[in-house]
């Protein structure tokens, strides 16, 4: 099952080399993001260069209200009622329109977790880079009904997503 992959990371505590990783791991993901497709960060008045976004930051807790509360009372959002099609996530919005979703563990070897989802015009394209690149595809394809299909693999031992949206 696809998802065992995912469940091998036990502990309680996530380092500072695990963080830095996925910090990393985000901005080395850029690759795998049609150069068509990226967005584009102003560097001067008349020269841009290619950007990524994450649609979907997932936060896997075995306390989702505190981290809520923490999150909330940072950056003054309000998280909502849990949705079910995230897995019953509680969702903020982030700056250019993404979401950060809490939720807690859905079985009982998930291990906590921090997975960003970059936002792809092309899953296919970008599980197959990441699989190029030595990247264990974990989940290759599944459908988030009414929000669109996501991709996880695991590279360097950080998992990382991918997000076709609708």
């Amino acid at each position: 099952m696809a998802l065992a992959k995912l469940g091998g990371w036990r502990g309680g505590r996530v380092s500072g080399a695990a963080l830095g990783a996925v910090a990393a791991c985000v901005l080395v993901g850029a690759a795998l993001r049609p150069a068509a497709a990226q967005e584009t960060v102003e560097k001067g008045a008349a020269e841009k260069e290619p950007a990524m976004r994450v649609h979907y930051l997932e936060i896997v807790t075995k306390d989702v209200d505190a981290v809520c509360a923490t999150y909330a009372e940072q950056h003054g959002v309000e998280f909502s009622e849990p949705v079910p099609e995230l897995g019953n996530a509680r969702t903020a919005k982030l700056a250019k329109g993404g979401l950060v979703g809490v939720r807690a563990p859905m079985r009982e070897d998930e291990a906590p977790v921090v997975r960003p989802y970059m936002l792809v015009d092309d899953l296919a394209s970008a599980v197959a880079a990441a699989k190029a690149a030595g990247a264990e595809i974990a989940i290759e394809s599944m459908e988030i009904p009414g929000r669109g299909t996501i991709a996880i693999y695991v590279q360097g031992g950080v998992q990382q997503g991918l997000w076709k949206a609708d």
